[in-house]
């Protein structure tokens, strides 16, 4: 346990004989459970997941069922095995799971970090965010951060928060409360997932933090082929702006900034149309100075209109997202904590932790929140033990 909080790791891996082991035996031992998701790999991933299973059911943690292997039987995505890991997390009751990549790039003595701000009732999903130290993104790859810097503006377009930076890093966490009031259910299952979720997250009304990480790359293949990941995921975000706007601006509640959307659009197709008029040989009703003028005043109709209208989006939404600035020294706020910031669980912590939760192992303060409508249970189907689920 966290600070009285019922913790788990979820760890999506693809192809990552070699690493994933590694991964599983660094999460620190605070954490509760571990849901290992092999998502169809074709390598030796799963007969490494599997060792790494008995090894920990070897040395008796939590009798055996802290580290829990379930496999897909077809390649679904990333965001697909994250999905299953968190369908399983809240069908346990966990109250703060995050996300751990399973090639090793994730810092577990970050942990702590992302699960404070939950834990403070500051947040309902924090994520790292590896461009909060304006020297961070140095050591990037030129491609990667060009890619990171196109999606992370359009992530702030589509989701409404408009303060959350580098939505590609993956390293998250996410309350109980969260995955039963977001529609997770439905959550992209590619790489673009990331992306996907913090718009479910807008319309549900929850908060979001981003919390300082470094950026760090080890001796892993990145499965992301930037030339058709950009495209495909600004689609999706286009397709998931157009929903948030619709659920949160007209069938919630109307706001105005539908109206500068709109006539954002109406001006932009006048400044294309004045601007084809305007080519030699193609309008006949002006001077091509006249119908250029026209084009250029259409245009900049449509830039003030969007403008605007970001401008509403970000302030309607500004209590919903923050970041923690890189010289906040959250170690010092919380030395005096139960649970040390390394992971380690001292006996007197446990002890602590112990006599704070209810009877249901919730943490002081805990309200059971109420479930999103109509989402089906989690699919439990095809378990062959308590470590192991197929899909």
């Amino acid at each position: 346990m966290y600070r009285g909080h019922t913790t788990a790791v979820v760890i999506p891996a693809y192809n990552e004989e070699g690493f994933v082991a590694d991964t599983i035996e660094s999460v620190p031992a605070f954490v509760d459970r571990i849901y290992v998701v092999d998502d169809g790999s074709n390598d030796g991933t799963w007969a490494e997941i599997r060792t790494a299973v008995d090894r920990a059911a070897g040395r008796g943690d939590d009798d055996g069922d802290r580290v829990v292997a379930i496999r897909h039987e077809r390649n679904r995505g990333v965001g697909g095995a994250i999905k299953t890991g968190y369908q399983r997390a809240r069908a346990d009751d966990i109250q703060l799971t995050a996300v751990m990549g399973g090639d090793g790039q994730m810092e577990p003595e970050m942990l702590g970090d992302l699960f404070d701000p939950i834990v403070d009732g500051d947040a309902d999903y924090t994520k790292g965010n590896r461009f909060l130290a304006r020297a961070g993104h140095s050591s990037m790859p030129s491609h990667r951060f060009v890619g990171n810097a196109i999606l992370g503006a359009l992530t702030k377009i589509a989701s409404g928060y408009w303060t959350a930076g580098d939505p590609q890093s993956g390293y998250t966490a996410i309350s109980l409360h969260a995955l039963e009031t977001a529609d997770i259910d439905s959550m992209y299952e590619f790489y673009g997932y990331c992306n996907d979720i913090l718009v479910k997250l807008n319309v549900a009304g929850l908060r979001v933090v981003d919390v300082p990480r470094p950026v760090t790359y080890g001796d892993e293949e990145s499965h992301i082929r930037y030339r058709t990941y950009v495209p495909r995921v600004s689609l999706m975000l286009f397709r998931n702006f157009l929903w948030r706007l619709r659920t949160n601006y007209l069938v919630f509640d109307f706001h105005p900034l539908v109206g500068a959307y709109v006539a954002g659009v109406v001006a932009s197709v006048a400044a294309v149309g004045a601007g084809i008029w305007a080519l030699p040989g193609v309008g006949t009703a002006a001077t091509p100075l006249a119908r250029g003028a026209a084009a250029l005043g259409f245009g900049l109709v449509a830039l003030l209109a969007f403008t605007w209208a970001m401008a509403m989006d970000r302030d309607a939404n500004a209590h919903l997202d923050d970041a923690i600035s890189p010289a906040d020294d959250r170690a010092e706020a919380t030395a005096d904590l139960p649970v040390a910031r390394n992971g380690e669980s001292p006996s007197d912590a446990e002890q602590s932790s112990a006599s704070t939760a209810d009877a249901d192992g919730h943490g002081p303060g805990y309200v059971v929140p109420e479930r999103f409508p109509d989402r089906p249970a989690a699919d439990e189907e095809g378990a062959t033990g308590p470590n192991t689920a197929s899909d």
